[in-house]
């Protein structure tokens, strides 16, 4: 922003511009500025090297699901039950990550329909304390299997997170068997359980509910794993190959299924229901 540009903005009665903040996006691939509208409109996927950037959970579930979908209530748990403090409150990073996000915490749930199948949509929110996995979020994913179970309809999962939440300590690693036992219940009912890998899932996520589906669908070049690239080198002592820890590299290995456009995500995902979900399923 100019000079000049700051001393009209700063005049109370003239109608403030809009700054390059605004209007202009850097791509974190190819580092191209691109049109934040263009980007948005093309659901936040760079037009020039097709990076896919990370998004909030609103627009996933608006990408996804069908229009009049329910959003369920975000679940009450204990806030700061450990009185964590490191060089800031846990209390005050809540509150500074709230501010920022029209959510109470890392996880939402949609219920209604993809391209008019019944489904559930859990989303995880990188962009909410690096979507990590606490007692809301391991309580909001529970939920969200609830409602599939009671609509008796496939339970679809979006994850994006950096592990669990360590101000929040055992209790956050105990989300992990708690998600494990409500995938459990899906498959002993019959109902597909998809999970929809973006970028980055790594940690305690991947190590329990990101791994547990039927069907692994990964955006491309998506980072997924559990430990990080240089922990894992400087255990084994050893160069790691290209591509190591991407959507492509595991697809190539057989940890994902398949790797879809975002674009094409909301079709793939009706097709692979159509498939595999129950036609009386409500």
């Amino acid at each position: 922003m100019n000079w000049l540009t700051r001393v009209r903005n700063s005049i109370s009665w003239l109608p403030k511009r809009s700054t390059d903040k605004d209007l202009w996006v850097k791509c974190p691939g190819c580092q191209e500025m691109i049109f934040a509208k263009e980007y948005e409109e093309n659901c936040y996927v760079c037009p020039r090297c097709e990076h896919h950037g990370r998004i909030g959970a609103d627009e996933r579930l608006a990408m996804l699901l069908d229009e009049g979908f329910e959003m369920l209530a975000q679940p009450e748990v204990k806030e700061d039950p450990l009185k964590f403090k490191d060089s800031k409150k846990y209390t005050d990073r809540l509150k500074q990550a709230r501010a920022k996000s029209p959510h109470a915490d890392a996880f939402s749930v949609g219920s209604g329909t993809i391209d008019g199948h019944p489904a559930v949509v859990g989303v995880q929110d990188f962009g909410f304390m690096g979507g990590s996995m606490g007692m809301a979020v391991g309580t909001a994913f529970c939920q969200g299997a609830e409602r599939a179970l009671s609509r008796k309809c496939p339970y679809v999962v979006v994850t994006a997170a950096g592990g669990a939440r360590m101000q929040e300590g055992i209790l956050s690693l105990m989300q992990m068997p708690k998600a494990t036992v409500m995938t459990r219940r899906l498959k002993e009912a019959g109902l597909p359980y998809i999970v929809v890998l973006s970028d980055p899932t790594t940690g305690g996520v991947t190590a329990s509910y990101a791994m547990l589906g039927d069907i692994h669908i990964a955006e491309p070049n998506a980072l997924i794993g559990f430990a990080g690239q240089r922990v894992i080198q400087d255990t084994i002592r050893e160069q790691l190959p290209e591509g190591f820890q991407r959507s492509e590299y595991l697809y190539k290995h057989g940890m994902v299924d398949m790797v879809v456009h975002r674009h094409d995500l909301k079709t793939r995902l009706a097709s692979v229901l159509d498939y595999l979900a129950p036609k009386k399923a409500a």
